[in-house]
């Protein structure tokens, strides 16, 4: 026997086509996860730098610049987007497009070969791959007010969070198992123009497009609301005044400024970690492999466990206890010398990775007032966009000023004690109450 969905708070009470739909609502995190695993983070990424650059301090420069180029991209068309698609009603032809344009670009990466020559290319595909897989995520993190009764919402986007974490793990495993490892190779690729690692493009592409499909069978949608032409005017007029509004949701405001800040510190300690290992600890770049496919372990778990921990002390305790984890064992990292402590310290690092995230989403949907939560998702994704090199710079000058990579990771401490601070400060609404109240 069901119950309304609107006070399910359990799988068991929801009927079997809700709950079929969370469950293809968690397996995109499953499929996309892929790209920024695979292509932006641990295989593509150090190919440019290493095989396509020139030499590695250009292709640093380049991959910076283009991701610098994305950034901004997606800083200004996500609240536009997200205006848009509230205005329109359905989500899921925009994610849809998005989905596909990621997936068409990923693939195209098998061109990259290793010449300098191809370097514009590939940094112009990569630019257009990473804006198909961010923006889609305006939409598809939209999605989860229409997917998981609000009693639910912090398992539901942990359990996703989750399923991301290992859907990366698993496609990274395959990678390296099937393409990048083996030698001679498994496949018909020549080693020697780098085939076996562009191969891992077509992978994630593959990976991408068919476990995205559930979501588009499966996941309800809103009904069309406007023609697209009225819903573009509309959104943005929606968005012309919903900055103003932030200053009567106090509450959102602050999120969104606390959340630009740790999102900052969280970017960077990702993205940097595994320059501090091999820097630092004198970690080879299989031991570095081998870090990412574990920290994807421990994050992936972490986000499914603090799931349960969302839904009884609620999102944002539930960020803020992982901000103080993250900040602690941070710290400990500058501290100690050699591998086994790094591993003993990085390993439960990861597992506060995924909750922070995933409760930030959750916090998002149960403050955005529920007619607008595409355009207040849309801010979600500016808000941790908009600053994205402050991190990065911080850290780079800290490096320079001292001449120390441990006082460079130092400045991720800041960013994650400041937005912390400020979470703190913010007023998480009733958990059954339908709109968020202005403050």
């Amino acid at each position: 026997m069901t119950v309304p969905f609107a006070e399910a708070g359990r799988l068991a009470e929801l009927a079997p086509e809700r709950r079929r739909a969370i469950v293809a609502w968690c397996l995109y995190d499953w499929a996309n996860s892929a790209f920024p695993t695979v292509i932006g983070t641990f295989v593509f990424a150090t190919y440019f730098v290493q095989a396509v650059a020139e030499d590695e301090t250009a292709g640093t420069a380049q991959w910076g610049f283009a991701m610098a180029v994305a950034g901004v991209l997606i800083a200004l068309l996500s609240p536009p987007l997200g205006a848009i698609a509230d205005g329109a009603g359905r989500r899921k032809p925009w994610l849809a497009a998005f989905t596909i344009m990621a997936v068409a670009t990923s693939a195209l990466l098998w061109w990259a070969r290793p010449d300098p020559a191809a370097a514009p290319f590939a940094l112009a595909v990569v630019v257009l791959a990473t804006l198909g897989f961010e923006l889609g995520t305006v939409f598809y993190n939209a999605m989860l007010v229409d997917v998981a009764p609000r009693a639910m919402m912090g398992r539901v986007s942990g359990w996703g969070w989750g399923l991301g974490y290992l859907g990366g793990l698993a496609c990274l495993v395959l990678s390296l198992v099937l393409l990048i490892r083996p030698d001679p190779p498994l496949l018909p690729l020549l080693r020697a123009e780098a085939e076996h690692v562009r191969a891992t493009a077509l992978l994630v592409a593959l990976w991408y497009g068919t476990f995205c499909w559930p979501l588009f069978l499966v996941v309800p949608d809103p009904p069309r609301r406007a023609p697209i032409g009225r819903a573009v005017r509309s959104g943005m007029a929606a968005m012309a005044r919903l900055l103003p509004e932030l200053g009567r949701r106090r509450a959102v405001a602050r999120f969104l400024v606390a959340r630009l800040l740790y999102t900052d510190g969280l970017n960077t300690l990702f993205n940097f970690g595994a320059i501090y290992a091999a820097g630092s600890f004198g970690m080879a770049t299989d031991e570095i492999i081998l870090l990412g496919i574990a920290m994807n372990v421990t994050a992936g778990a972490g986000a499914a466990l603090f799931a349960f921990v969302d839904d009884a002390i609620g999102p944002k305790r539930t960020v803020l206890v992982s901000l103080a984890a993250l900040a602690a064992i941070g710290g400990a990292l500058l501290l100690v010398e050699g591998k086994a402590w790094f591993w003993a310290l990085a390993l439960p690092l990861g597992v506060f990775f995924g909750p922070a995230q995933a409760a930030s989403r959750t916090l998002m949907a149960r403050l955005a007032p529920p007619a607008q939560s595409s355009e207040y998702f849309g801010l979600f994704a500016l808000s941790g966009r908009i600053t994205a090199f402050a991190g990065p710079a911080a850290l780079a000058w800290a490096t320079a000023a001292f001449g120390s990579q441990r006082a460079g990771m130092a400045t991720i401490l800041v960013f994650l004690l400041g937005g912390a601070a400020i979470l703190a400060t913010v007023r998480e609404p009733p958990r059954r109450a339908a709109p968020a109240r202005m403050e």
